[in-house]
């Protein structure tokens, strides 16, 4: 992949002191000898595509995810104040990012003798696209927030106010439709990873969604199926999309990019957090039940409607992203057979060809993980081999805007042929077969508005686990309230497990909402943890209070 140049900018940046143009989002440093020539011009724009400005929501924050340690995760244990580390990070690097946008904007005419217009104007679309971004995750977390569109002096940014949030979104749709007036369709050679047309459209199309303008939504994620296959076309193989095979994919729109020999990555201590405790790992990041029950029989039914679904054998005859995205029971993985069965002490490793302690089994290893379940999506050999991982970072992809287009479609009242196409390629996808080949893979034909929400909620849960989407799928249906307000479910410990039940008790009742309930299977499952989530105010993050000190005219969300 050639990405070479991007990180070069990068890091040039990072160790020559981006901090000049860290306006924090404040005035700063003089800015009056930068900006006064093209490669000064990139340089600001390549600073802001680290990932401190580009992230989606972290998946603990949901009901698809939990660490054993259950760290740092104040959103499901529903203590998040305004002291809280997550809302007040999130706050400041959009603002910086901001401020550094706002002055580019402000300074980019000072090239103007040395630099094509056409290059500042795709270079000032860029910082557009990337302006709107930032607020669109600012008012989807907090509501209303002071909008900036200018450069402030230190005096004036202390008295900065909230603006009405439909007013903020107005400018963000603006600064889109900017951007996807300005920006190509695509980019060649070393810049391969920039934002382009069909990310401003993508990003334009999440954000309406999410915020219930359905028509532009629609329209927004329509324009971007419009681009046609050359430019996006969904990756043949799910599985590999996630791994290094898949960066180069036409289905990525947006994904920042991250390599090792470039110090872009994680290291050990988050990797060994995902492995295999046989693979030397400590099975820590973990799925819930909640995400393994969501996926459907390969009949297209929910596993307490589907009689293919075998609590005994709970991979069998699944949606195979089931297996694509979670370790499958008595297989090889990391180079060890993963059974997590507490009568399984020894398991069959492929490394060396003989049998070995099974320190995956809570018989064995107390700390093997406490669902049972390990992720496999985005992990491969190389995670354990290298102790570091650094996979690009998926922001966007097609399969987002194909389900972007029919949910919006779906609210409408809109319900024809496209949306069920919209779907059906997702789900084809899945099963590696052609969208047409209906008798392979359970093709939607039902037109029923209420049948298609709860098809499009479970498609859009089930596609995209840990990449960020959950967390707001939650708010935005208001779903927090009942899926974070129940605990999360795991295997008893080993001497008082049913081994007749194993791993699963049987098949809990999933609601309309596709929540399902453990409630009834008594001593035969355990309570790992609480979760709590009080809807009187937790739909907004509070605004944190180091800026309230500083400025007691901002005000704050309610009940915090």
């Amino acid at each position: 992949m050639k990405k070479s140049v991007l990180y070069l900018s990068m890091i040039v940046m990072i160790s020559t002191g981006c901090a000049k143009l860290d306006l924090n989002p404040l005035d700063g440093p003089s800015s009056a000898n930068f900006y006064s020539n093209q490669n000064e011009l990139e340089l600001a724009v390549n600073d802001l595509y680290r990932l401190d400005f580009w992230s989606n929501d972290n998946d603990l924050f949901t009901d698809d995810f939990w660490h054993r340690a259950q760290l740092g995760n104040a959103v499901t244990f529903g203590t998040m104040n305004a002291d809280d580390a997550t809302a007040d990070l999130l706050w400041t690097n959009a603002y910086r990012a901001i401020s550094r946008v706002n002055t580019f904007i402000a300074n980019k005419d000072r090239a103007a003798a040395n630099t094509p217009e056409s290059v500042i104007r795709t270079l000032e679309a860029e910082m557009r696209l990337i302006r709107a971004y930032q607020y669109s995750r600012l008012i989807l977390h907090f509501g209303d927030v002071p909008l900036l569109k200018e450069p402030l002096a230190l005096s004036e940014a202390y008295n900065v106010i909230r603006t009405g949030k439909d007013e903020v979104l107005d400018f963000i749709f603006e600064d889109f439709d900017f951007a996807a007036a300005n920006l190509p369709v695509s980019f060649t050679g070393t810049q391969t990873k920039r934002l382009t047309k069909g990310a401003a459209l993508a990003l334009k199309a999440r954000t309406a969604l999410y915020t219930g303008k359905w028509e532009l939504a629609k329209d927004a994620a329509g324009a971007v199926m419009q681009l046609g296959t050359a430019v996006y076309d969904l990756h043949p193989d799910y599985r590999d999309l996630f791994l290094k095979a898949g960066e180069t994919s036409r289905e990525l729109i947006i994904s920042i990019p991250r390599d090792q020999a470039q110090q872009l990555f994680n290291g050990s201590a988050y990797v060994q957090d995902f492995m295999s405790r046989n693979a030397g790992g400590f099975g820590a990041q973990i799925p819930t039940w909640e995400i393994f029950d969501s996926y459907e029989c390969t009949d297209g039914k929910p596993i307490d409607e589907s009689p293919r679904y075998d609590p005994r054998n709970p991979f069998a005859n699944r949606d195979p992203r089931l297996a694509a995205n979670i370790v499958t029971f008595n297989t090889q993985w990391l180079g060890y057979a993963y059974q997590p069965h507490p009568d399984s002490t020894t398991v069959f490793s492929s490394k060396t060809g003989t049998r070995v302690r099974n320190n995956d089994s809570r018989s064995v290893a107390q700390f093997a993980s406490f669902t049972g379940l390990l992720w496999k999506k985005g992990i491969d050999q190389s995670w354990a081999d290298r102790l570091a991982e650094d996979n690009d970072r998926i922001i966007c992809r097609l399969a987002e805007v194909l389900l972007t287009y029919a949910e919006a479609k779906i609210e409408l009242g809109e319900i024809d042929a496209s949306v069920l196409n919209a779907i059906n390629r997702v789900r084809a996808r899945a099963y590696g077969v052609d969208i047409t080949a209906t008798a392979a893979y359970p093709a939607i034909t039902t037109t029923d508005p209420a049948q298609l929400r709860r098809i499009v909620r479970r498609e859009r849960r089930v596609e995209f686990p840990l990449e960020g989407l959950r967390y707001m799928d939650l708010i935005r249906w208001r779903l927090a309230e009942k899926a974070l307000t129940r605990p999360v479910t795991g295997l008893p410990d080993p001497a008082a497990q049913n081994r007749s039940k194993w791993p699963f008790p049987g098949v809990p009742p999933i609601d309309e909402d596709g929540i399902p309930d453990y409630s009834g299977f008594g001593t035969d499952v355990k309570k790992l943890a609480d979760r709590s989530f009080d809807k009187s105010r937790q739909y907004l993050w509070p605004i944190p209070n180091v800026d309230r000190i500083q400025n007691p005219g901002l005000t704050q969300n309610p009940n915090y």
